[in-house]
């Protein structure tokens, strides 16, 4: 979803959702911010399962840290619900102290440590346990058994390894696409959840994109970063962006899904640069040829 562009509405958010729902897609993701413009992720979650039949729909990323667990997890599975069992919740810690301060949290708890421990919550109110002496536990129960798949949202060994024994997989970031460096992780994540004896992990990876001919796709990247890296000063996101994300044609992309497919990835989520549907359209016919 293009949540990150400005002067977004519902008839763009549900016209965009509908399109990724009709097309050759497998998922439908969306990240958060709070000291942003973009929409609230909770609140988007169940315009999306409204609006949509067909795809996953995936947090990437949501941060446990900035919400109360057990609300959280409530939200989460009443999205499930409403979605008909097609949510997979991505978490991580994320990288802004200023979304912390926002909400009243402790910069401190952006640590591993700490979402691990609200995920510990999470899975307790999906299995139906009482978190207090209430009469009823916190529902309504998740339509998929045990809660919703978890992703880790990482983009280091350290913490890959740390979530082995809770998380169902990866959902990454390249920033320059390439595939040895992030295949090297993949194997990191293979090898901590066998020696943990967790079932194969979800790879999935993600980066910034823009369709189109010329200079005119790596432009797109360049306004989007400036104005969602806004905490970074500009001249070293100008020095960035010729090199963050990937900008190019149709055939381009085609060969740099069929790379990140041949090290074993699982799934790619393209990180929109602009809100303009036939940039969907255009990525939807590479992907139809893929498949």
């Amino acid at each position: 979803m293009p949540v990150m562009e400005p002067d977004l509405d519902r008839a763009l958010l549900r016209d965009w959702a509908r399109l990724i729902d009709d097309g050759p897609f497998s998922s439908l993701c969306w990240g958060e911010r709070i000291a942003f413009d973009n929409p609230e992720s909770l609140t988007l979650l169940g315009a999306l399962a409204a609006w949509t039949d067909r795809v996953r729909l995936v947090t990437t990323v949501v941060i446990p840290q900035l919400h109360d667990p057990v609300m959280l997890a409530k939200a989460m599975a009443t999205g499930d619900m409403l979605s008909g069992g097609r949510l997979t919740v991505g978490i991580g810690v994320g990288g802004r102290h200023e979304d912390y301060r926002a909400v009243g949290a402790d910069p401190a708890t952006q640590t591993m440590r700490q979402m691990a421990d609200r995920v510990a919550v999470m899975r307790r109110v999906w299995a139906g346990e009482k978190v207090t002496e209430s009469t009823l536990p916190v529902g309504p129960p998740p339509v998929q058994h045990g809660g919703p798949e978890l992703l880790v949202g990482t983009t280091g060994p350290k913490t890959l390894r740390s979530a082995a024994g809770w998380a169902d997989g990866l959902a990454g970031i390249t920033l320059d696409l390439d595939a040895d460096a992030q295949n090297a992780l993949f194997d990191v994540a293979r090898d901590a959840w066998r020696a943990a004896g967790r079932a194969t992990p979800h790879l999935a990876t993600s980066f910034w994109f823009a369709v189109g001919e010329g200079s005119a796709p790596r432009e797109q990247v360049h306004r989007h970063l400036l104005r969602y890296m806004n905490w970074i000063p500009s001249d070293i996101v100008d020095a960035m962006a010729p090199t963050t994300g990937w900008a190019g044609t149709q055939d381009d992309l085609r060969a740099v899904l069929t790379r990140f497919a041949d090290i074993g990835t699982d799934e790619i989520h393209l990180i929109p640069t602009s809100s303009d549907l036939d940039q969907v359209r255009r990525v939807a016919e590479v992907v139809a040829d893929l498949r």
